[in-house]
């Protein structure tokens, strides 16, 4: 879990969410809302994917 936590794209990721719901706050709702949250969740698949691969990585690495 702390891998996911500490990482520096995950918690970019978490900033990303907090300027998203400020928008739909206070924003027009409009197509560029929806792009918003298309674009943030992207960030945050490509995130986790990258956890992921560093973690796979990282044990490849512990078995050789």
């Amino acid at each position: 879990m702390r891998k996911y936590i500490l990482n520096s794209s995950i918690i970019s990721a978490a900033i990303g969410a907090f300027s998203a719901v400020q928008a739909t706050r206070k924003g027009p709702r409009d197509w560029r809302l929806i792009l918003m949250w298309v674009s943030w969740g992207i960030t945050v698949a490509l995130a986790i994917g990258s956890v992921l691969q560093q973690d796979e990585n990282a044990r490849e690495l512990e078995e050789s």
